[in-house]
């Protein structure tokens, strides 16, 4: 047995509505659930993006409670031929990009921010690949 991939990333978020522009807006990041005041979730190629409310995640509900704090890491991967074309993409929409990193072996990523500062990153596919 072994696990196959991380299914679902979770952020957690001040504003629903911001996120929402950011993630589907600017990212085109496909919403697939939501409830207001609460979460909205998007899908992200085979995975999906949670992004919650903390004060309300951490409430017991249907689901254990879950809350975090904090600004948070993750990584979106696009095959190596659209890297360059969703870097502009994005600097076009006015996103700031921090730094672009060089890994070696013809791989590189950038770094940029979201609303709530979390460090978001793209990287080429085939990075970490066995």
């Amino acid at each position: 047995m072994e696990i196959r991939k991380i299914k679902e990333t979770c952020l957690y978020v001040a504003d629903l509505e911001r996120s929402k522009a950011f993630y589907k807006g600017l990212l085109h990041l496909e919403i697939i659930g939501e409830v207001k005041g609460r979460h909205v979730f998007f899908r992200a190629g085979e995975s999906v993006l949670l992004c919650f409310i903390a004060a309300q995640s951490r409430r017991k509900g249907k689901l254990p409670p879950h809350f975090g704090s904090g600004h948070l890491h993750l990584a979106f991967e696009v095959k190596k031929q659209d890297y360059q074309p969703y870097k502009t993409k994005l600097l076009e929409t006015g996103i700031k990009l921090e730094q672009e990193f060089d890994w070696g072996q013809g791989y590189l990523s950038f770094y940029f921010r979201d609303p709530d500062q979390h460090l978001l990153e793209v990287v080429m596919e085939g990075m970490w690949e066995r």
